[in-house]
């Protein structure tokens, strides 16, 4: 049997840190979300992937390469344009000869997530089994209807508040035989111009098609959605992690619960870290800095003098300049802070901090939410950025510039100062 992981979306929503990468490469515990789904194909016991990609493709074929140093043989198929998951689906057709695993590529799952699946496609001739799994809130995702035989009816697509007819939603898991195919041949397009496989997986049920449901551990499944997302996911990566401790530990350095510490990386005296915590290859942090839980440090990553970080991703060769602090905030690659910069993650008011996304703001539900900063942002000395902004790739903070409102990519944002000089009189 082989797997089909879709990874050809925009991740738009994510924005400014899917300008420069595609959403499925974006590291959480120092690993690509995509990794994590061929982990759990490997578990399984399945070694042949085809990988669907359109956004930054090579990207992805560059990283994952053929999938010999994953233990995987991988190819890829390309979707010319993004029509929606079932034309992605389609895609793969030529690649597949049997029953096959399915998989949304932006999603994370724990490593017993694809076996699980297989289990309920083992008991028995099916068409579909869709994995599924029980949600806080099902207007934010596609919902199975049951039959009054508590068979599988449908999947409903983002239902009206209090009109959701169960709490289970769609994990994005499936196993299907190679009926599929023919179903997204004869599904319509929806509102949105795509071709959806959840419409064709319907139409199987329709037809009196067997199409299972295997229920999943909430615990072993995360969305990865929305900009804070990646914080929870960060954290969901870090405690599953074998945390090991490598690098160089300077005497006076203190290291305390689950803390990952590269070989080539280098902890300095005075520095104080809670895990979980990751610090990647060659990273620099200290001395007599603060490393907070959840947060990980990508390659090269220097974190300089009295510093403090919670819960933060920052991306490779990114440099955290002395008397900074970073609370709840993704920093992407190559950003360099200036010292006594501070990413606020607090409203003044103790409300809920809300983040623009896609054009609309969004209430985050958080109390404590920090900045979003895309690739090669600089910010002057004593910066400040407030809960929430977001920065576009390649710009600039002047210093002693407070970021009230989110600054679009290649901008600079200055202070204009007014200065009264006059000479000194006795």
């Amino acid at each position: 049997m082989k797997a089909v992981l879709l990874a050809a979306g925009e991740g738009i929503r994510l924005l400014p840190i899917t300008a420069t990468r595609p959403k499925h490469l974006i590291k959480v515990g120092g690993k690509p979300i995509l990794q994590f789904c061929l982990e759990a194909v490997k578990n399984a016991g399945i070694t042949e992937v085809i990988i669907v990609t359109h956004y930054m493709g090579d990207a992805i074929r560059e990283y994952f390469g053929d999938g010999k140093k994953f233990g995987l043989q991988i190819s890829y198929a390309v979707q010319e344009k993004v029509l929606g998951t079932g034309n992605a689906t389609g895609v793969a057709e030529p690649f597949v000869d049997e029953d096959f695993v399915l998989i949304y590529g932006d999603l994370l799952f724990g490593e017993d997530t694809v076996k699980n699946v297989l289990q309920v496609y083992k008991q028995g001739k099916t068409s579909a089994v869709v994995g599924v799994v029980t949600v806080d809130k099902p207007e934010n995702y596609g919902i199975i209807e049951f039959d009054e035989q508590k068979k599988f009816k449908r999947i409903v697509e983002k239902p009206a508040n209090g009109k959701a007819p169960s709490n289970l939603a769609n994990a994005g898991v499936y196993v299907f035989s190679k009926e599929i195919f023919g179903k997204i041949k004869q599904t319509k397009k929806s509102i949105r111009g795509e071709e959806e496989l959840t419409d064709a997986v319907t139409m199987l049920a329709a037809e009196g098609k067997t199409v299972l449901t295997a229920e999943l551990s909430k615990d072993d499944w995360f969305d990865v959605g929305r900009p804070w997302d990646l914080l929870d996911a960060n954290n969901w990566a870090l405690k599953r992690m074998d945390l090991q401790v490598l690098g160089t530990i300077e005497q006076g350095a203190h290291l305390i619960g689950p803390v990952a510490v590269a070989e080539s990386a280098r902890i300095r005296s005075g520095a104080y870290i809670e895990g979980p915590c990751f610090i990647d290859e060659e990273c620099d942090v200290g001395p007599n800095c603060f490393i907070r839980p959840g947060t990980s440090l990508g390659k090269k990553v220097r974190v300089g003098n009295a510093c403090e970080i919670k819960n933060s991703i920052i991306m490779d060769s990114t440099h955290v300049g002395h008397l900074s602090y970073v609370g709840d905030s993704i920093l992407g690659e190559h950003c360099n802070l200036g010292a006594g910069t501070v990413m606020a993650n607090y409203r003044f008011d103790a409300g809920s901090i809300k983040m623009m996304v896609k054009d609309q703001v969004i209430n985050t539900g958080r109390r404590k939410l920090g900045a979003v900063l895309g690739d090669n942002v600089k910010t002057g000395i004593k910066s400040l950025l407030m809960p929430g902004v977001k920065v576009g790739v390649n710009s600039w903070v002047g210093p002693n510039f407070m970021v009230e409102r989110d600054l679009p990519a290649d901008s600079m944002a200055f202070l204009k100062q007014n200065c009264d000089i006059s000479k000194k009189t006795t």
